[in-house]
């Protein structure tokens, strides 16, 4: 019989052998890069090893609805989603029975924003930052208003050549109303918004963003995942640095959530209480990002929450809050980002 933790349910080994019955398969939908993956379903398959084939299919903005339709014609073929939208797991969690109900035993030892939807749990909690090449700006920058100030005293310099992700994306829209409505330790991010959107062009993806400041293409970018940011800055040898910013560093939960009529629900049970455990949340910063359970922090080389508050402060922290934004409201922020990036 398998060991759990004493805090586990009395009958916790029914999960344990109804995912022996499931063929050793989990299927994850997921826009969660391999190398972050790696290290989560390596001591997952150590710690059960009967699930020989874990598949993480990568999901764009259209999954939802896909998941809907394959759930009305059940004919579910994830067990997991893995995104960190959160206008999109906000709406999906919202249709009744589109995710299983789950309360993970993990729960007790974990921060209160562990549970960012019901049933849908952080997997991690990533810093959105600030990326620059150090060979273009020379000086050290600590914020987003440091790179507004530096736009105002090298005029002309950083025309065009500053990169955001657009807000017409999931992604982008989250991490750019979050960090002007949702920041109120910041009651400036608006006027910094201003100062550097007409700098800026839109990309779609973190990636591009820093492989673009790398080439020197752009000087800077401002909101970029952790996820890239963390290991593009290793890899580069000081050409570029990732910074969190002090007027306002986002932390943005990864959300976890298991399918409704999902092919292998213990599975997905077991691997969902595996990512909340201390040794799932080290696994998660083995793979590049940012675990949150006490316990793991000081870490050589594994990127925590407690870590965060120690390098920046409880006070620069900005937790992203997973909750849909109306039509309306989508709109007319998208229509005044897209005013300042054509000034």
């Amino acid at each position: 019989m398998e060991q759990v933790p004493s805090y586990y349910p009395v009958d916790y080994q029914k999960i344990i052998e109804g995912s022996k019955a499931e063929g050793g398969e989990l299927i994850i939908s997921s826009g969660t890069a391999k190398e972050n993956w790696a290290p989560v379903f390596r001591d997952f398959q150590k710690k059960y090893p009967w699930v020989k084939s874990i598949l993480a299919k990568e999901s764009g903005v259209e999954i939802y609805q896909q998941l809907l339709s394959q759930m009305a014609t059940n004919s579910v073929q994830s067990d997991m989603l893995v995104v960190s939208s959160t206008q999109g797991w906000s709406e999906f969690a919202a249709h009744e029975g589109a995710l299983a109900e789950y309360r993970s035993p993990e729960l007790e030892k974990l921060p209160e924003f562990a549970e960012l939807l019901p049933n849908v749990y952080a997997m991690s909690m990533d810093p959105m930052g600030m990326v620059y090449n150090t060979s273009l700006i020379t000086e050290d920058l600590t914020s987003l208003g440091d790179l507004a100030d530096y736009a105002r005293t090298h005029p002309g310099e950083l025309d065009g050549k500053v990169v955001v992700r657009s807000a017409d994306t999931e992604f982008g829209f989250t991490v750019a109303k979050a960090w002007t409505e949702d920041n109120p330790k910041n009651p400036r991010a608006w006027s910094t918004f201003e100062q550097l959107l007409p700098l800026s062009n839109a990309e779609t993806s973190s990636g591009t963003q820093i492989e673009k400041i790398l080439s020197g293409e752009y000087s800077a970018g401002f909101l970029i995942s952790s996820a890239v940011g963390y290991s593009q800055e290793q890899k580069s040898a000081g050409l570029v640095k990732f910074v969190l910013p002090k007027d306002g560093t986002l932390l943005l939960g990864r959300g976890v959530g298991i399918m409704n009529k999902a092919p292998h629900p213990n599975t997905a049970r077991l691997f969902v209480d595996f990512l909340l455990s201390e040794e799932g949340q080290r696994a998660v910063a083995e793979g590049g990002l940012t675990a949150y359970r006490d316990g793991i922090s000081g870490t050589q080389g594994l990127r925590t929450y407690q870590d965060l508050v120690k390098e920046i402060g409880a006070d620069s922290i900005v937790i992203v809050p997973f909750e849909a934004t109306p039509d309306a409201e989508l709109d007319r922020f998208r229509g005044r980002f897209e005013e300042l990036m054509k000034r």
